[in-house]
């Protein structure tokens, strides 16, 4: 019994599981520093024998030397990172907005050590990052980030230019992140907004009351409230939120 290996299948796993490796960087899982580098190498491999077993993957350009390779191997490294861009963006949004909700209630002289990357993070932010992560699992967002994933070696085979890629499409990913934070951290905001004018007139028209001390704990409990309340509310901008990153995707490889 001969097993004979074609050196085109090598190449193309390799450049699949460069672009694979580089892309699911930045996600939850396997950004993780409690994740051993010998699995993830391992399942980045199998994943990439696999998609191309069974998609018939072929580089685009199938590289003859070693600088075409290494040329090639840079090509889809960047392109894996501009797709782990759009994972970043995504979970970022509830960083983003946890970090606003901080400031504004108080919280923002407080962090937490998060044990998945070991650093520093914000309070609120860790708490609507990790909600996001569950919901991301819940919906079964790992499978269509596979698919995306395997949508991209459609669009793009291994080996394609960086010049077919649209930059347009990371520029507005980085905009649309400001916008989604904005919107999940708005009704605290706008509710704080309320209580700062309130405060307001009670320190014009009663000043010997200690603004300061009585605002801190009133702003943090209305801002918890708040943001309680408006939790079962969230659902349609979370996935919205996750279904950007697909538009992302299908905008960069367009």
């Amino acid at each position: 019994m001969t097993v004979t290996v074609e050196t085109a299948w090598i190449l193309s796993v390799a450049l699949v599981a460069i672009r694979f490796a580089a892309a699911l960087a930045l996600t939850p899982v396997f950004g993780s520093a409690n994740v051993p580098a010998r699995f993830r190498v391992l399942l980045i491999l199998a994943l990439s024998a696999v998609v191309v077993s069974g998609m018939g993957v072929e580089a685009a350009r199938a590289p003859v030397s070693l600088p075409a390779f290494l040329g090639a191997a840079a090509s889809e490294a960047i392109l894996g990172a501009a797709l782990a861009f759009g994972i970043f963006t995504a979970f970022a949004v509830f960083l983003l907005a946890g970090r606003i909700m901080d400031i504004q209630l108080g919280f923002g002289v407080a962090t937490l050590i998060d044990p998945t990357n070991r650093s520093q993070s914000p309070l609120l932010g860790t708490f609507l990052n990790l909600m996001a992560v569950a919901l991301f699992f819940a919906i079964d967002g790992h499978h269509l980030l596979v698919r995306g994933l395997v949508f991209s070696l459609q669009q793009a085979p291994p080996g394609t230019s960086l010049s077919e890629l649209d930059p347009g499409a990371i520029v507005a990913q980085f905009g649309g992140m400001f916008v989604y934070a904005t919107a999940l951290s708005a009704p605290v905001l706008l509710t704080i907004l309320l209580i700062d004018v309130v405060l307001a007139v009670i320190a014009r028209t009663m000043p010997q009351v200690n603004i300061f001390i009585v605002s801190l704990p009133l702003k943090i409990f209305v801002g918890l409230l708040v943001l309680a309340i408006s939790l079962r509310y969230m659902g349609p901008l979370v996935a919205r939120i996750f279904e950007g990153l697909f538009d992302y995707w299908h905008q960069l490889l367009g």
